[in-house]
């Protein structure tokens, strides 16, 4: 009986194990565009670690999948972790505990995952590095130098939502979603049910 037991809890550890590392280890994946969808395989184009490790030293990191409109997964040549956009909140894609599924939360997500996903992104960090999740908290810049997370808020797809110590462009971020409020971009569109 007990040997059975052992058995059945390694059997399903291992099948977990699996599973988790077939989650990590996707070698294709699907990117909509206007012409379609266009499916790649991430071993042809992701970065080496050695280059990835080379740009985050400039600050810069390669982005691995997205989460949500707020949240992503980078990876910096050494290790990957969890990013979470300081200073907004953008709609849950799905519920939780804490929140609902929100309002124009695929929209969203879609938009940050046509700007990051699979590219460099740079992070600014403030103040408090990290949350009580253990997601590091950063401004998003793009290559191109585009402010993520302004952004994020100029067109609807998020709203300000600061903590302390973590201030430094709440001012700015108040006025860029007084405007999108008065023009009724994205989730301004309409008042969520």
């Amino acid at each position: 009986m007990k040997n059975r037991y052992i058995f059945t809890v390694l059997s399903v550890l291992f099948c977990y194990v699996c599973i988790a590392c077939q989650s990590q280890s996707d070698y294709v994946y699907s990117v909509k565009g206007e012409t379609g969808d266009v499916t790649r395989a991430l071993h042809e184009s992701e970065p080496s670690r050695a280059e990835k490790n080379k740009r985050w030293k400039r600050g810069f990191a390669y982005v691995t999948k997205v989460i949500d409109g707020d949240t992503f997964w980078v990876d910096n040549g050494t290790e990957s972790f969890k990013v979470r956009f300081i200073g907004i909140d953008a709609p849950e894609t799905r519920n939780s505990r804490w929140k609902k599924k929100g309002y124009f939360a695929s929209e969203s997500k879609e938009y940050v995952r046509s700007k990051t996903e699979y590219q460099w992104v740079r992070l600014e960090f403030d103040v408090q590095a990290m949350d009580r999740y253990k997601r590091r908290l950063a401004y998003i810049y793009l290559e191109d130098g585009t402010f993520l997370n302004a952004s994020l808020i100029e067109q609807g797809y998020a709203v300000v939502d600061t903590y302390p110590p973590n201030v430094k462009y709440v001012e700015q971020f108040i006025d860029l979603q007084k405007r999108a409020r008065e023009t009724k971009q994205g989730l301004w569109r309409k008042e969520p049910e």
